[in-house]
């Protein structure tokens, strides 16, 4: 769940702008290389496999399995935070698992990206929900 949490609008870096701005559209952008063809995340524009400056942006279907989670029961307004797979990729993202009961979750659930609004002007995040 998000309900009642403050979630703080993300730095904004020139090299990170496209994503943030594919996010504003709807669109959870991945990074790949055009020399080792390797998807990378978060986005950079140096290539963390191989050290090309020749990548670029390609959108993610949004679909992932729970690699790992915790659920934090005991904070002021619990929150599950999760590993992610993303499918067809071995990118594993840091994130929120929103929208639903968090001792229903478990390893290797599907779960799908959704986008959550942040405080002020900034762009929503993205997070996963149960597919």
């Amino acid at each position: 769940m998000t309900e009642n949490r403050t979630i703080p609008a993300p730095h904004i870096e020139e090299e990170t702008r496209p994503f943030w701005d594919g996010i504003r559209d709807g669109k959870l952008l991945v990074k790949y290389c055009r020399t080792c063809e390797a998807p990378h995340y978060y986005p950079r524009s140096l290539c963390p496999h191989c050290g090309s400056e020749d990548t670029y942006f390609k959108e993610s279907d949004g679909r992932a399995h729970i690699y790992s989670f915790s659920v934090f029961h005991a904070a002021p307004i619990p929150y599950a935070i999760a590993y992610v797979t993303l499918a067809g990729t071995d990118i594993s993202m840091m994130t929120n698992i929103v929208n639903c009961d968090f001792d229903s979750l478990e390893i290797g659930q599907e779960v799908k990206v959704c986008f959550v609004e942040t405080e002020g002007e900034g762009p929503p995040v993205p997070m996963f929900e149960p597919a």
